[in-house]
């Protein structure tokens, strides 16, 4: 294959000023905010740094809720099956069951923080369904604004805790590492008034990314403006391994606001199929009848998968959503959703939804073990950003927010052993470089095109030329934010395209069309990793073999 490269360091100017924590976490999220608050627990200073405000990342989007077996009718190996299934082959069966058997108590010291989830007449946590599960066990909060409820509770317990230090509107550039390799802090850029302006460095030596997504890479995505992937860039330029990268997850039901639609378009949550909501065509033909057993409740690859052979064979923009079942609950059941569709002209209550898929998350990231540690010492990783082998090829509705709460609680208990040892950090020296904002949107419609739900060699060949120059390009570019997110859009794209293209063949939510079929041979984890001049290099991981699930619970 041929060779492919990243940008190796961001340029920026020197920092300004120097701050120091035991901690720095990066990202805002449920897997953020956790992992300040764990840490916090083990008496360490924190820093939580943060892109926007600190409750605006994807956490507070989350519609449909977190899942997790709170019935006395589940059980964590009924969790444990259906995520295995949805993975495709390539879950990590000890990752999944620290997942679905840390995950019920997890959610109920998210409660004990003040969590308030919908409850039942009888004062139960009221539990649905939505694809790829066969039980009832997605909790949800005010309808559909679980994340928003998630991310205030979170919230309120970091605002009120004066041992972690909030940085908002704070750029993440580089990592600052020791002539060891291992992990001595970040620099950051501050938009605003105040001591912590410009770029400056927070001296710490443990690292938490919890950036979330990648969606912008993307031209169409349900994730916010914010979503550029700098966490994966981050750790790529700073030698750490990333896998899975190449299963991005394309939320089937996105509502379709024209084909010239950019930025983060709005979801319209699996919960609602849950609630007995089924996809048609224009002759109100239903598409999911005979495609799987669990027709629209299928998990979302194959849902999404079906809506663009439809797309395609009728020659159609989007599909329809047709959920008028649900009826007068409309109001109540799905508030935002329902409020947002009357924004656009939509009463779900008489008309059909038209809907489409868009990128929605990120199955893979910065590789880590159970406990979040990264390849680079001192460096950890949780929540979307990160590749803990709990999804595999494809992730369960509703995994995401259990996920982030797991791990970042993984980590904790790991600072809580000690902190790794603070040395001075070195400069590094590869060449740095930052690309032309204004090739954001060659980038994203490149692949979107070519690396989207449909993908071929021939449609990623032509991505990765388009990519390719793109890295050549600076001509001493501005250091700024849109310029520093361009690269970082720019290096995630690349490896996607580069890992997404090595695998040869269909599993997941990686869909060739030049392969159509699962092989076994490809039963494995794909691993890059980028050398100091910023040159990619693919790596391969045995992935364990799915035992039976008596043998891991």
């Amino acid at each position: 294959m041929t060779s492919h490269s990243i940008i190796p360091r961001l340029r920026a100017p020197e920092p300004g000023w120097f701050a120091r924590a035991d901690v720095v976490v990066i990202g805002s999220g449920v897997a953020g905010l956790t992992a300040a608050i764990q840490a916090r627990q083990s008496g360490y200073s924190v820093m939580l740094v943060t892109k926007s405000w600190v409750n605006a990342g994807s956490t507070r989007w989350a519609q449909g809720g977190i899942a997790a077996a709170l019935d006395p009718d589940d059980s964590p190996e009924a969790h444990w099956k259906d995520t295995v299934v949805a993975g495709a082959g390539l879950c990590d069966p000890d990752a999944v069951r620290i997942l679905v058997s840390e995950g019920p108590d997890a959610i109920r010291r998210l409660i004990s923080r003040g969590a308030q989830f919908d409850r039942t007449d009888e004062g139960e946590i009221a539990l649905t369904r939505e694809g790829g599960h066969h039980r009832d066990r997605i909790a949800h909060a005010g309808g559909d604004a679980t994340g928003a409820e998630i991310s205030r509770a979170l919230v309120d317990a970091v605002e009120n805790d004066p041992g972690i230090e909030l940085i908002e509107h704070a750029l993440v550039l580089d990592l600052l590492l020791d002539e060891t390799g291992a992990t001595q802090g970040v620099t950051l850029h501050v938009i605003g008034e105040g001591q912590r302006d410009g770029v400056g460095a927070v001296l710490a030596p443990a690292v938490i990314l919890a950036t979330g997504g990648i969606g912008q890479v993307f031209s169409q995505s349900t994730n916010p403006k914010v979503a550029t992937g700098d966490g994966i860039a981050l750790a790529l330029r700073a030698g750490a391994v990333v896998a899975d990268v190449e299963f991005v997850q394309f939320h089937p039901t996105v509502l379709w606001l024209g084909s010239d639609a950019q930025g983060q378009q709005p979801l319209i949550s699996e919960a609602v199929r849950g609630e007995g909501a089924v996809l048609v065509d224009t002759d109100g033909h239903r598409i999911m009848q005979g495609i799987h057993p669990l027709a629209d409740l299928a998990p979302r690859d194959v849902v999404a998968k079906a809506i663009m052979r439809h797309m395609l064979s009728a020659d159609v923009e989007h599909v329809w959503l047709d959920a008028r079942c649900i009826g007068d609950e409309w109001p109540t059941r799905f508030p935002s959703i329902f409020q947002n569709l009357e924004s656009h002209g939509i009463d779900p209550r008489t008309a059909l939804i038209p809907v489409a898929p868009a990128q929605h998350y990120h199955s893979g990231g910065v590789r880590t073990d159970l406990y979040g540690r990264t390849s680079v010492p001192g460096l950890f990783a949780c929540g979307e950003v990160a590749c803990t082998g709990v999804h595999g090829a494809n992730r369960l509705a509703s995994n995401s927010l259990l996920e982030g709460l797991v791990f970042a609680e993984r980590i904790g208990a790991v600072l809580a052993a000690g902190l790794p040892e603070r040395r001075p950090f070195v400069v590094r020296s590869a060449q740095a470089a930052v690309l032309d904002d204004d090739l954001r949107m060659v980038v994203q419609y490149a692949m979107t095109e070519g690396v989207g739900v449909l993908r071929s060699h021939d449609s990623m060949r032509r991505t990765l030329k388009v990519l390719a120059p793109i890295a050549d390009s600076d001509v001493d570019n501005t250091a700024c934010t849109e310029t520093w997110e361009m690269t970082n859009l720019h290096t995630v794209a690349t490896a996607i395209a580069v890992a997404a293209l090595t695998r040869e063949e269909t599993r997941g939510s990686h869909w060739r069309e030049d392969f159509p079929d699962a092989r076994p041979e490809w039963l494995r984890r794909i691993r890059l990793s980028a050398d100091s001049d910023g040159v990619l290099s693919v790596s391969f991981e045995t992935v364990p073999q799915v035992p039976s699930m008596k043998e891991v619970l």
